[in-house]
């Protein structure tokens, strides 16, 4: 509808994805806070795990999981940045969809994997 719109200070998949952030948070409002991010053991940006042991599977999966829950409990905003960071997309480009300073998307993943890694080692 505003291809016309299009600037072209961006990539064109920036312009999208903020397009598509901004019109979930609208379309979904207060239900947006209880986004589930789904962590999966085939998403690409995470490795790809080719492990024979079934110990050594059963352990990833249940990694996995703890991760998948701790990712659920992160704030509306933390969630965007890390389903963005699991999608590949560069700091840069983070800080455009969401609308922040690049120091500022580089600040709040240091904080968030220092969360994550903290509360995963309890």
């Amino acid at each position: 509808k505003s291809l016309g719109n299009f600037r072209g200070d961006s990539a064109m998949s920036t312009w999208i994805y903020r397009i598509a952030v901004n019109t979930s948070l609208t379309y979904t409002g207060k239900a947006f806070k209880q986004m589930q991010l789904i962590v999966s053991s085939d998403t690409q940006n995470l490795g790809m795990m080719y492990e024979d042991d079934e110990e050594t599977i059963r352990l990833k999966e249940e990694q996995f999981e703890k991760l998948q829950s701790e990712l659920n409990m992160l704030s509306v905003i933390d969630k965007a940045l890390m389903s963005l960071i699991l999608e590949g997309l560069s700091m840069k480009e983070i800080a455009d969809v969401i609308g922040i300073s690049e120091a500022n998307v580089k600040v709040k993943i240091h904080r968030i994997k220092a969360q994550l890694k903290q509360n995963l080692s309890k």
